[in-house]
């Protein structure tokens, strides 16, 4: 067993302790699902449909959908649009179509740049429930009018669990 020299030693190690426990409850993730689809260095085109498949085994959850969108600085657009089509364990299915939007009216690029490589989190719903547990598809479209479309390298989709609230809408 290793004794302190001084109170000021014990204080110092504990310190430390702290930074190290915190820094690793920041770096896990609470997500029920995480998945990252890098996209070629050529563009998105519309042939492209990335497809994030996840299990529902709680209907009386509440979740948080969420897309990150990672993008060149050079992204040429403000906004993106994607049809989102979900796939429910029925064999059910819809499409929505959803603008992302990037960029203020300005030109400022909402997200966290680093570099030429800017990032985005964007909820898709929130403090919604799944009411039939199983296999959902969620497949995103770009839906822009170029194809390929360049600047974008990537989308991570995530299912988070959310703090309950009285009005919980459906999964659509």
């Amino acid at each position: 067993m290793h004794r302190f020299r001084s109170m000021k030693d014990f204080i110092a190690a504990a310190g430390l302790l702290g930074v190290v426990l915190l820094f690793l409850a920041r770096c896990s993730s609470e997500a029920l699902y995480e998945k990252r689809i890098a996209l070629p260095d050529a563009g998105w085109s519309y042939e492209d449909t990335l497809r994030f498949d996840f299990e529902i085994e709680d209907t009386a959850q509440l979740y948080t959908l969420s897309l990150e969108v990672e993008h060149s600085d050079e992204y040429p657009f403000q906004n993106l649009y994607v049809r989102i089509h979900t796939g429910y364990p029925n064999g059910e299915s819809s499409v929505q179509l959803v603008s992302l939007e990037l960029a203020e009216k300005t030109g400022v690029w909402l997200g966290k740049c680093r570099g030429s490589t800017c990032r985005l989190r964007i909820p898709i719903q929130s403090k919604t429930y799944f009411n039939q547990p199983g296999t959902y598809t969620l497949a995103l479209e770009q839906y822009m009018r170029r194809s390929p479309l360049p600047g974008l390298k990537g989308f991570t989709f995530r299912v988070e669990p959310s703090e309950p609230t009285p009005h919980a809408e459906p999964a659509r």
